[in-house]
């Protein structure tokens, strides 16, 4: 049994191995077994890393401190006579029972997932990969590569800003009003605007992607820079919490300049398509005339020309 046991393993295995499957091909109830492992393995990469953020959110791990004083340091940012507690501290309200509990396993995960998304990023690809050949592998790393780098630039931008936005927020009505941010709020706005920001950044990579298949060209993205300029400005306004102008500028300043970048990465990429095209052999050929292929016709009851002077290759002996 043990020997069967290893042997079925060992088969599964060589399924899953480019060398022994170059084609990826499985079986439709083989694809739901690997997805099933895939998923679990992601899984349990999730929660490894909401456990070590649970932890982390009451523990400096030397230099660098907690998480929760990392999520809590914009609200302590602001002027301490906006603030409800004023220069006693920056502590925010729990208004029911365990709120403190679940913000920090919430903000926990979230950590969690972004810390480990290697390992779950990689259990994904892995599923993914064998399907796909040696060309399109390389390029959907890349791709992979940019979208992450692109989705912690604009975290990490939601995360400078927020202070600025919270400022302005909280001075309306600053001679009436003192502000008391409750915990589940003031971490739901700090989460959304980074979700928010890093989602938004990876929308000129989509461009990128559009050009390199052949659907946008540089010609079209040209003609309609404005266009996406001011639909970037519309979307930052609706998409920010709060509609602040800190915010909203800044997605939108931020989304412009990679949107150019984008269209001057489309530009370069078409001129190097036509040059291309225009060294191949066929550059010349006009559309109305045949290819200068070096063939012969024959009738379908008749040996190819080839074929009857080189002999037959039927076995005579």
């Amino acid at each position: 049994m043990a020997d069967a046991a290893s042997s079925s393993r060992r088969d599964r295995r060589r399924k899953r191995s480019r060398r022994h499957n170059p084609d990826g091909t499985m079986t439709l109830i083989e694809h739901i077994y690997e997805f099933r492992r895939r998923l679990g393995y992601a899984l349990l990469a999730v929660v490894a890393g909401g456990i070590f953020g649970f932890i982390w959110f009451n523990t400096h791990l030397g230099p660098i401190p907690s998480l929760g004083h990392i999520v809590n340091e914009p609200y302590c940012a602001i002027p301490a006579d906006r603030r409800l507690n004023g220069a006693q501290g920056c502590y925010l309200l729990q208004t029911v029972p365990f709120e403190a509990l679940m913000i920090q396993l919430k903000v926990g995960v979230a950590a969690g997932a972004v810390l480990t998304s290697p390992l779950w990023l990689y259990q994904l690809w892995a599923f993914i990969a064998p399907g796909l050949y040696s060309k399109e592998r390389k390029y959907a790393l890349t791709f992979v590569g940019f979208a992450s780098a692109l989705f912690v630039a604009g975290a990490v931008l939601a995360y400078l800003l927020i202070p600025h936005a919270l400022a302005l927020l909280m001075g309306f009505g600053s001679d009436f009003f003192v502000t008391g941010l409750t915990a589940d709020k003031y971490i739901s706005f700090v989460l959304s605007l980074l979700v928010i920001f890093g989602v938004s950044f990876e929308l000129p990579l989509l461009i990128v992607m559009l050009n390199f298949v052949g659907v946008l060209k540089y010609p079209q993205l040209k003609k309609w820079r404005r266009g996406i300029i001011f639909l970037l400005f519309v979307f930052a306004a609706f998409a920010t919490p709060g509609s602040d102008p800190f915010s909203m500028l800044g997605l939108a300043g931020a989304l412009t300049v990679l949107n150019e970048i984008a269209i001057q990465i489309a530009r370069v990429h078409d001129r190097r398509k036509e040059r291309a095209a225009s060294e191949s052999e066929w550059a010349n050929v006009p559309d109305d005339q045949p290819a200068p292929f070096d063939y012969t016709l024959t009738k379908i009851d008749e040996e190819p020309a080839e074929k009857a002077g080189h002999g037959s290759t039927d076995d005579v002996t």
